[in-house]
């Protein structure tokens, strides 16, 4: 390992423009981390957020953007989250994955899927992390209950089609263009356009008047109260980001008379050891799933780590479909 690395630093909170290669001190991991030697790392809407000063890292992470890298363990502790000098693996870190180098905790670290490259492999910890915490735990995804998906074109959007649909559930998602919902029925979903279409129309009537039962929305604002009304009785919605708006307002006779649940969560601040659950049951469930090649990484483009900011500006723009990659050690 080298004494620096080349990093990318926000230089000031602002547009894609600042964000800027620079020479760094490696990291030194503490006990329970390991370093690893980054060969690729996603970019996510976290990542703009922070950019834009609106997210700021939890204490103690490293104040470089990016939230999950794949990559080669090259030092630490890697013993304590079985692994070992040399494996390959995927990680969630609480940021610093922009950079040559990044320092995890080690029980957050899965192995790569047998058949998949580091590029593919950095853009499955942030995106199936928050699936799994929000839609199969918080929102209690069960046998035979449906799912309805905002966003459906992005990477967590992606992911949660794909997973549901391997698991047996029958998906919903929306996206914004004709392309992207094309995209969404590829992966077995019932794609809606939500610039020409009413989403909670299209749910009712395909469900003929029940709804759904879990709705995962990444948008909140107005979407909520359109949430509500297509939820079915005892029906879960989840809130994992607010792109649409931070308030919003609601029948709450409704909530009252139907047993609605509205819920939310955001990953980042979460507890280590509850990240590391996390971890443990996407290996033991999701992971076999990957490697069986029912669920597959969408990797739309990839960029040099020196292009971090034409990333962030492929991301701004919503064209993707799936992740937006960094590649690093290639």
């Amino acid at each position: 390992m080298t004494e620096t690395m080349t990093a990318i630093e926000i230089t000031t909170p602002g547009g894609p423009e600042v964000l800027q290669p620079a020479q760094r001190k490696r990291p030194e991991p503490k006990a329970g981390q390991v370093v690893i030697k980054v060969a690729a790392a996603g970019v996510n809407r976290p990542d703009v957020a922070q950019r834009a000063g609106s997210y700021p890292p939890p204490p103690g992470a490293s104040d470089l953007p990016g939230l999950e890298v794949a990559g080669e363990i090259v030092g630490g502790y890697p013993e304590a989250g079985g692994f070992a000098l040399g494996d390959q693996v995927c990680a969630l870190t609480p940021g610093g994955g922009y950079a040559e180098y990044c320092v995890v905790d080690a029980r957050h670290c899965l192995p790569i899927p047998k058949g998949l490259t580091h590029v593919e492999a950095a853009g499955l910890p942030e995106t199936f992390f928050t699936v799994w915490a929000n839609v199969f735990q918080r929102g209690a995804l069960t046998q035979g209950e449906s799912l309805l998906v905002h966003g459906g074109a992005s990477g967590i959007g992606t992911s949660a089609i794909q997973l549901a649909r391997a698991l047996g559930h029958t998906v919903f998602a929306t996206a914004g263009s004709d392309e992207r919902v094309e995209a969404i029925n590829q992966l077995g979903a019932v794609g809606i356009n939500y610039r020409t279409q009413k989403f909670e129309e299209v749910v009712l009537e395909q469900t003929e008047g029940r709804g759904v039962d879990v709705i995962l929305d990444m948008v909140a604002g107005d979407y909520v109260a359109r949430d509500i009304r297509c939820l079915a009785d005892d029906g879960r919605l989840v809130l994992i980001a607010v792109l649409g708006g931070r308030h919003s307002e609601i029948d709450s006779a409704q909530v009252l008379r139907r047993r609605l649940t509205i819920t939310g969560s955001t990953l980042r601040p979460r507890s280590d050891d509850f990240k590391a659950e996390l971890a443990s049951g996407l290996r033991a469930t999701v992971w076999p799933l990957i490697e069986a090649g029912k669920i597959k990484p969408l990797v739309h483009a990839t960029f040099d780590l020196k292009d971090a900011s034409d990333a962030h500006r492929m991301m701004e723009s919503g064209e993707q479909i799936g992740k937006v990659i960094l590649t690093v050690n290639s």
